[in-house]
């Protein structure tokens, strides 16, 4: 039989493509956001063939208002693994109203995992967390790093990985953890740092680019995520946490400055600098050896292919990216 797999925050980028990776794996996935699906272009499980989306199930459940109805569709659907990607992600955002992200990362997420505990048939529950618990580090850091969180975002993330631990201990929760670097691809939010770039070259609008660029990311590709995602599912042992990312680093400037040059275009004319945002980490720069050596994973695409990759979904969509929101527009 077809594993079955139950992923909360389905209508987000990762979500939406760890789906799709699932699909083509042959799993039976059944989804689950808060709102209803957006336009196709921004979901990769909907690029799939027919026979592959017919293995796949929608339901818009609110992780904070319908926490009963959505425990309820996991207990009916009896999945082997659940993956949860729902959080509150914005990491300035969480400045302006902190106690949304503590609901929603905390608080509704304590209720999740108190039902999801009480359901012996799920093998694993995969946690998907964030290297922001981390702040600004130096140096490359593996997965025993300390937590140093230096937002609302990131505390939030911190106490709930904190909690999940705790029920390891005492009830031997089958969680396991996911950090991962910067995430991008062809579906990726329109606000996300390689989309909006791409989209302001191709609109003519200028971007803004928040403290000039200097820090510095690892950007690593959707599909390499959601392959290293399904395989801690799959492989790792309950309590083990595990680091994705590529080997190389760099400015979010040079990011940007590496599509100017793709797109043919001249950065000085396409980007106004902005001033940077509150609590913005320098940098952090993950250590993957982890999960390359215990689940034999590697990144496969590259940058430049991934952002090639990218710009073509843009310009193949781009009549109705323009029509999408822009920006982040927040929801308690």
């Amino acid at each position: 039989m077809s594993e079955k797999i139950f992923v909360i925050g389905s209508n987000s980028f990762s979500g939406a493509t760890f789906a799709a990776q699932a699909l083509r794996e042959g799993a039976v996935v059944l989804g689950a956001s808060r709102s209803p699906e957006p336009v196709p272009s921004l979901l990769p499980y909907r690029w799939l063939a027919p026979e592959q989306q017919a293995r796949f199930e929608f339901a818009q459940l609110d992780l904070n208002q319908d926490g009963a109805a959505l425990l309820e569709r996991i207990g009916d659907f009896r999945p082997d693994y659940v993956v949860n990607f729902a959080a509150q992600s914005m990491v300035a955002e969480s400045w302006e109203n902190p106690e949304h992200w503590y609901q929603t990362n905390v608080m509704a997420n304590v209720r999740l995992h108190e039902g999801l505990r009480k359901m012996d048939f799920i093998r694993k529950y995969v946690h998907v967390t964030t290297p922001e618990v981390y702040g600004s580090t130096e140096g490359k850091i593996d997965e025993t790093a300390p937590y140093n969180p230096s937002t609302p975002y990131a505390a939030s993330r911190a106490a709930c990985d904190l909690h999940l631990i705790t029920f390891l201990r005492q009830y031997q929760f089958p969680v396991t953890f996911t950090r991962a670097a910067n995430v991008y691809g062809p579906g990726q939010q329109l606000y996300r740092i390689i989309p909006r770039t791409i989209l302001c070259i191709r609109t003519g609008e200028k971007l803004q680019l928040h403290g000039g660029g200097v820090s510095v990311r690892s950007f690593i590709h959707g599909r390499d995520i959601a392959d290293g995602t399904l395989k801690v599912a799959r492989q790792a042992p309950a309590g083990e946490c595990y680091h994705f990312s590529t080997d190389r680093w760099l400015s979010i400037r040079d990011l940007v400055e590496m599509i100017c040059e793709r797109m043919q275009v001249v950065f000085e004319e396409c980007v106004d600098v902005a001033p940077e945002r509150p609590g913005k980490d320098a940098a952090y720069i993950l250590d993957s050896t982890k999960a390359r050596t215990r689940l034999g994973w590697a990144d496969q695409v590259s940058l430049e292919d991934g952002i090639t990759e990218t710009i073509r979904w843009v310009d193949d969509n781009l009549d109705e990216l323009r029509r999408q929101p822009q920006k982040y527009i927040h929801k308690p």
